[in-house]
């Protein structure tokens, strides 16, 4: 049975095919979490009613203003929920049989025939949700995005799931930064191998904030990631990302070192 928790972030990163699959990670978070906006999007598996339907490819696409509209729906509900961004409507309109036919496949199959990045599109991702948040599959065209997205994501997150107020009852104003691409970098060696970052067993002080990680494997059943993970998270985390309060600075430390 699915635990609807989203208190962990799953990710492994295949970074020859420029993949990567999550598991706690929703359409949402990942919308706000990009380096810049998502303008438009082809939907290729939804239950959107609010798109615009294309004659060439016989699908609905949504604009910047229906994705607002599409950011307030709950899309787990959907099921399947894929999509892929485009730069220009007038793309839609060029495409062959042969680039809608791997569209297709890769909305029914989540994964690809040919790489999914097309030169008529331009698009930057390929979106392929089962269950929006329980397995999620996102191509980046540049990984780089990914990483900013990374560092975005994970002050997020714990904005997200942390109460904080003051004795007034007012919330306090976010205090967390975005992580810098070189901290994040000093994971990507690693995150071939499958991380759990654990929002629930992250450290709160005056001085800092820390979020452990664990190096769990490459899964792609998340019951077994989640249930392997439930055990594995008895032992002591293998990286730390941590949050100084006081200097407003990120720092990440790996006590193991998988890569040599």
């Amino acid at each position: 049975m699915k635990n609807d928790s989203d208190d962990i972030l799953y990710m492994h990163m295949q970074a020859s095919e420029r993949f990567v699959l999550f598991n706690g990670l929703n359409f949402r978070e990942f919308a706000y979490s990009l380096p810049s906006s998502l303008d438009s999007i082809l939907l290729l598996k939804h239950q959107f009613d609010g798109g615009e339907y294309n004659l060439n490819v016989l699908l609905e696409s949504a604009s910047s203003e229906s994705i607002a509209k599409l950011l307030k729906e709950n899309v787990r509900a959907y099921g399947d929920f894929c999509w892929i961004d485009f730069e220009e409507a007038e793309g839609l309109d060029e495409l062959d049989g042969r680039e809608l036919a791997e569209l297709l496949y890769l909305g029914h199959t989540k994964t690809h025939l040919q790489p999914p990045f097309l030169r008529k599109l331009n698009n930057r991702y390929v979106y392929l949700a089962q269950d929006d948040g329980w397995f999620n599959k996102v191509y980046f065209r540049s990984l780089s995005a990914f990483y900013m997205m990374l560092g975005s994501l994970i002050p997020l997150k714990l904005e997200l799931l942390k109460v904080e107020r003051t004795w007034l009852g007012i919330r306090k104003k976010n205090e967390l930064t975005a992580i810098p691409l070189e901290v994040i970098s000093t994971l990507v060696p690693i995150l071939a191998e499958g991380l759990v970052f654990s929002f629930r067993d992250v450290r709160y002080s005056r001085a800092k904030i820390e979020i452990p990680i664990w190096v769990v494997g490459d899964y792609l059943n998340m019951d077994e990631m989640q249930e392997d993970f439930s055990k594995q998270n008895k032992e002591d985390p293998d990286v730390f990302i941590s949050f100084s309060r006081k200097e407003k600075t990120w720092d990440c430390v790996i006590k193991n070192d998988f890569y040599i």
